[in-house]
């Protein structure tokens, strides 16, 4: 039961400090839908969506009316595409399979839209320790698919902690991002490049609906940088044990309201309840910052020299009060920190007060990696992959996962607008010397001792 003070509490977080259920992401398996021919495939794709989601908005809705409480996002999750895409076009030509795998990708953007879904996610492939046919084909198709559709999101794994690093996988990623971003820059904003995926993850551009999945479940995306930021901002003299205190708290309630909304949606829509994702997720409106967090808690801007045991103190804290509040959590959980995405971060750009050797240093410690980052037009796609490799690094080692959401666009120093949620940033400079030879290699990086551990 909640309490008045609860209720009235919640009311003051939802209308002054940017309180939301950032999605609600319902998964899909797609799994029966295969067949040899790929238009009937597709056919059946676009059936098993639209029927088993077909009151996933509605009922969205109803929930926002019944508990007065936002929810911004409402999103699917599937199958990866490249395990579907095998048996249709296994004997095909290669434009002939890309052009098939981005009519699915097509009936995938269609479906949404008939929903009034804001995105669908899992035109992905897992490739850590290699490719399968169809694992070929989808990244290959990427830039034609991701920027021919409007709501449709892909990801790649080319890591784990377990395999290693698949550079094969991470050097043709450099290629296919260059590609994406030469049609349109837009489709590398609806592509994230992942080690450790996660086959929760209610966020786009990562979500897919992943092994071990049910048939069909309801996951929840939080949100609520500006809630934390508001408590934080009474506590001027706290020590940080007592910021820690105070997050946690605060950061108990917010999931609690996750959990109300996802079993909530569950129960309404006759499916599984799956996980809450507690993580902090930015937008470009004022006061709705995970920088503007780090900077309440002292630092003069978010990327000096304290920011990332800043981030690690506020991301365990999230973690650990979200713990609290459901037995369920998933995804990703922690704190995102998509540059353009949140105007603290862009700001702190804008300043000189970060660069992507800040950002790279703060994601061991942060929920994803480097998020919405925009780099030069011309930027070599080895230096593409030679970053992303960094990533996938820092996650293999630590056993997190880490992703890489880079858009090449514009010149250094020039400003790219994206408009929305994702927002806009300046183009961050890049090392100027070259990681060619060492990504050209190929090969696998092996597995971290530490994978030995049952």
């Amino acid at each position: 039961m909640y309490s008045i003070d609860e209720i009235l509490e919640t009311v003051r977080m939802i209308q002054a400090q940017h309180l939301d259920i950032r999605t609600v992401t319902m998964g899909i398996n797609l799994r029966g839908c295969i067949d040899k021919d790929i238009d009937k495939m597709c056919e059946n794709i676009y059936e098993t969506i639209t029927t088993r989601a077909e009151k996933l908005v509605p009922e969205a809705k109803a929930v926002e009316a019944k508990f007065g409480i936002p929810i911004v996002n409402k999103r699917i999750s599937v199958t990866p595409i490249a395990q579907l895409i095998d048996t249709p076009l296994a004997d095909a030509e290669e434009e002939e399979a890309i052009d098939g795998a981005v009519k699915v990708a097509k009936t995938l953007d269609s479906s949404a839209k008939k929903l009034g879904i804001d995105f669908i996610g899992g035109y992905s492939s897992l490739v850590s320790k290699g490719f399968t046919m169809g694992d070929t084909i989808l990244i290959n198709s990427i830039p034609y698919a991701l920027t021919s559709t409007d709501r449709v999101c892909g990801s790649v794994n080319v890591a784990t902690t377990k395999s290693g690093i698949n550079m094969d996988a991470i050097l043709l990623m450099g290629h296919v991002i260059k590609k994406t971003a030469a049609i349109d820059p837009l489709g590398c904003a609806k592509l994230v490049v992942f080690s450790n995926a996660p086959p929760d993850n209610p966020f786009m551009a990562g979500a897919f609906h992943g092994p071990g999945e049910p048939e069909t479940v309801i996951n929840v995306g939080i949100s609520g940088p500006g809630v934390v930021r508001s408590v934080l901002t009474q506590l001027e003299d706290a020590d940080l044990g007592e910021l820690a205190e105070t997050i946690k708290r605060t950061s108990f309630k917010i999931t609690r309201m996750g959990e109300l909304v996802g079993r909530e949606m569950a129960q309404r829509l006759n499916v599984e309840f799956g996980i809450v994702d507690l993580s902090l997720a930015p937008t470009p409106a004022e006061g709705d910052s995970v920088a503007n967090i780090l900077e309440v808690m002292g630092l003069e801007r978010c990327g000096t020299h304290g920011t990332t045991a800043a981030l690690a103190l506020l991301t365990d804290a999230v973690k650990k009060g979200g713990a609290m509040a459901t037995s369920y959590t998933g995804g990703l959980s922690g704190a995102f920190i998509p540059v353009s995405e949140d105007a603290g971060m862009v700001e702190a750009l804008k300043l000189g007060a970060i660069n992507i050797d800040k950002l790279e240093a703060m994601t061991s410690v942060c929920s994803v990696g480097l998020d919405m980052v925009v780099v030069p037009g011309d930027t070599a796609p080895e230096t593409i992959s030679a970053i992303i490799a960094d990533e996938c690094a820092i996650g293999m080692v630590n056993n997190k996962t880490t992703g890489v959401r880079i858009i090449p666009a514009g010149k250094e120093g020039e400003y790219v607008e994206f408009g929305g949620l994702l927002g806009g940033s300046p183009v961050m400079p890049l090392n100027k010397f070259s990681s060619s030879k060492f990504v050209r290699r190929g090969g696998r990086i092996p597995a971290p001792i530490q994978s030995f551990r049952n």
